[in-house]
């Protein structure tokens, strides 16, 4: 199924000269929602993975699915302030600014072999900081997972040696 079909482009969004990459068309249709969980989990099927991890939100929409296409849980990274129990946190830099995010520190075991997972890969710069986070608990990152990649903006080339996958490219 060529899934790039399912992406809308919105020019000037959210600013002028944005070219934006709706996915919700993609999200709407049951066969290419399917066809996406499955082309983010398959290249991660013989690799162990005892978890997948993404940050808010829209990894959410992904990383759960993927889970349980792996048969494995689920572990919600978040923004500062949003997690109940005792969190485990890094802050790091944006292009204006700084923000910071968390998970609960029971949520991985150190070896833990995690497939952490966005929709989107622009920059890296969030990514990056997810995977610091999983390692400060001591967890094995497989590799990381994209539905789309945004190949101008060289986000793959922030995230050093770790194994990425992308399914859409631009």
């Amino acid at each position: 199924m060529e899934l790039k079909a399912f992406i809308r482009d919105i020019p000037d969004f959210p600013q002028p000269g944005i070219l934006f990459r709706d996915i919700t068309p993609l999200l709407a249709d049951k066969a290419a929602l399917a066809a996406a969980i499955e082309a983010l989990a398959e290249p991660f099927r013989k690799d162990g993975v005892e978890a997948v991890a993404a940050v808010e939100a829209r990894g959410f929409i992904f990383g759960s699915a993927v889970a349980r296409a792996l048969g494995v849980g689920f572990v919600p990274i978040r923004k500062q302030g949003k997690l109940p129990w005792r969190t485990a946190q890094l802050s790091y830099d944006l292009e204006y600014g700084q923000d910071t995010i968390e998970v609960h520190r029971d949520a991985i075991r150190p070896g833990m072999r995690v497939l952490m997972i966005d929709d989107l890969l622009a920059t890296g710069g969030t990514m990056v900081a997810a995977c610091k986070l999983m390692e400060t608990l001591e967890a094995k990152i497989v590799g990381l997972t994209f539905l789309v990649e945004l190949t101008a903006l060289a986000g793959r080339d922030r995230l050093g040696t770790y194994r990425i996958h992308s399914v859409i490219q631009y």
